[in-house]
């Protein structure tokens, strides 16, 4: 079974930047679809951003609470996902999910068929 471990939270005052890692294990798994999730405290989880390949095209998606602050990228390499987040906000604070891309809407949770454990991500004001 796919097994999908994210990496790289923290603490991090208001402004700084994190890189979050979502490396696959187990069974070969290609992260060609991939999305990352948060849920803060007292929250329902949301979306946040999603790298989705479809037909030879790479589509970007981003909620618009990080447009132009955070960026999904792919190592093809590594065959890791990455979320760099800039200009972090205290808002931002939250567990941060990895998971990929089965079927459906790129903003529905129910889209994705494996998510990582998470990692948690605090900013400081």
């Amino acid at each position: 079974q796919v097994q999908l471990v994210e990496s790289g939270g923290g603490l991090v005052q208001a402004g700084g930047s994190l890189r979050l890692s979502c490396a696959a294990s187990g069974r070969t798994f290609s992260t060609y679809s991939m999305g990352w999730f948060r849920q803060a405290p007292g929250k329902e989880r949301e979306f946040v951003a999603a790298r989705i390949w479809s037909s030879g095209t790479t589509y970007y998606y981003y909620a618009d609470s990080v447009k132009g602050r955070f960026t999904i990228s792919r190592d093809n390499a590594k065959n890791t996902v990455y979320l760099q987040m800039n200009s972090l906000k205290p808002e931002d604070t939250a567990v941060y999910y990895c998971a990929a891309h089965s079927s459906g809407t790129y903003y529905s949770g129910a889209s994705y068929a494996h998510w990582g454990q998470g990692t948690q991500v605090t900013v400081s004001s």
